[in-house]
């Protein structure tokens, strides 16, 4: 059978590969445990289940407008006045199912035939993928270690060319738990003032999961917010994964194309979701905070168990839920007929020897890293530590 060439232009995520493979082994009796999804595991605050099981029993279970009901989209404007000190209107938003279909959204009704997208390294796996399905060029920024994964305005000064059409990138950071300061993010501001053609999406997916202090958007930039395409979500913040709600706030022109593109995949979201996310989006955060203060003690617990590794480097998260150490001391090295050459050999050989699931740094732009994600239990935490320290100590 003879299925299109376009399938030939993008990968497989591979923390979607790794979760499977995982699942594969567990279903054979095997404990693994996985440190591949970018998935809380707690549940969704009760507050909000409530608000969605009234919606059922109110009868909230018709078509939906294609941008989303008209209170939810004023909910966002709420939420982003009351976090963010921004301003926007309900026709400035678009909601959709899931922050994933938002960036697909934006990234085919403004990327044409070579337009280059510029993308800092290391990114999360789908921005990419998304670029080359619209038929652009992703064009990468190489950050560092010592950089704390975060570019500087001269990198971003050189990579812009007459072909640039957008800038893409997280803050909190999936997969570095980089976050860009107030004082960075001006430092960026000042290059895209002088480049008024170039759009900067600005996925702020992780915005509630931030160690350092308040939360800092480029949209707060007034002669450039008109340029920002803002895009957020509930699945990480709210622990809603399953629930699948994203949302964009842009230039009303951008809205409407991405309006028009979702009336032809998707339509409106979950009618169910929609109402609880407006109480998700304006109520009491309180359980996020709580989640929070979670996620701190068990970064704090895998920085220590990380640093009692050989040959393993690994910078501070400063948000999200994962940390992404060196690991390219073990490149070259064996276990009997095992040879890790690079970091996807590294993640099946702990996947297949530890039990541990993991993700490859390659797929997210940085081959010498692998992820691993905290959202787990602070018990999965240490025992998968200590399987990982034990298998990466057989490597000669």
């Amino acid at each position: 059978m003879q299925l299109s060439s376009r399938l030939q232009k993008f990968n497989e995520p591979e923390t979607l590969k790794m979760a499977k493979l995982g699942r594969e082994l567990r279903a054979k009796g095997i404990d693994v445990i996985d440190l591949s999804l970018g998935e809380p595991d707690f549940d969704t605050p009760e507050h909000i289940k409530e608000f969605a099981k009234k919606a059922i029993d109110d009868n909230w279970s018709h078509y939906t407008p294609v941008a989303g009901y008209a209170d939810l989209r004023e909910a966002v404007c709420v939420k982003l006045r009351r976090d963010n000190n921004l301003e926007y209107k309900p026709e400035n938003i678009l909601v959709s199912t899931g922050a994933k279909q938002s960036l697909a959204n934006i990234i085919f009704a403004i990327v044409d035939v070579n337009d280059e997208v510029i993308i800092p390294t290391p990114f999360w796996v789908t921005y990419s993928e998304l670029v080359r399905m619209a038929d652009g060029k992703p064009v990468f920024v190489k950050s560092s270690f010592e950089s704390n994964y975060k570019i500087t305005p001269e990198q971003l000064e050189a990579a812009i060319t007459p072909r640039t059409k957008a800038f893409l990138f997280s803050s909190p950071c999936n997969p570095s738990g980089a976050v860009y300061s107030k004082e960075e993010l001006e430092g960026l501001a000042k290059v895209f003032r002088k480049h008024p053609e170039v759009l900067i999406i600005s996925d702020e997916i992780y915005e509630y999961i931030n160690y350092t202090g308040k939360h800092q958007s480029i949209a707060q930039f007034d002669d450039i917010k008109s340029r920002v395409i803002l895009v957020n979500g509930l699945s990480k913040g709210f622990a809603m994964t399953g629930w699948r709600l994203g949302y964009i706030a842009a230039d009303p022109a951008i809205i409407k194309g991405c309006e028009k593109l979702q009336g032809q995949f998707t339509s409106g979201t979950s009618s169910i979701t929609q109402r609880a996310a407006i109480v998700a989006l304006t109520g009491d955060l309180q359980a996020s905070f709580n989640m929070v203060e979670q996620f701190t003690l068990r970064r704090k617990r895998i920085l220590e168990l990380l640093s009692q590794i050989p040959d393993i480097k690994c910078s501070e998260p400063e948000g999200a839920f994962y940390v992404f150490p060196k690991v390219d001391k073990y490149f070259g090295k064996k276990d009997g007929d095992n040879v890790i050459t690079n970091a996807d050999d590294l993640c099946m050989y702990l996947l297949n020897t530890a039990h541990v699931s993991t993700v490859t740094g390659s797929a997210f732009g940085e081959p010498t890293c692998i992820r691993m994600s905290f959202a787990n239990s602070m018990q999965n935490i240490e025992k998968a530590m200590t399987r990982v320290k034990d298998a990466l100590a057989k490597l000669k």
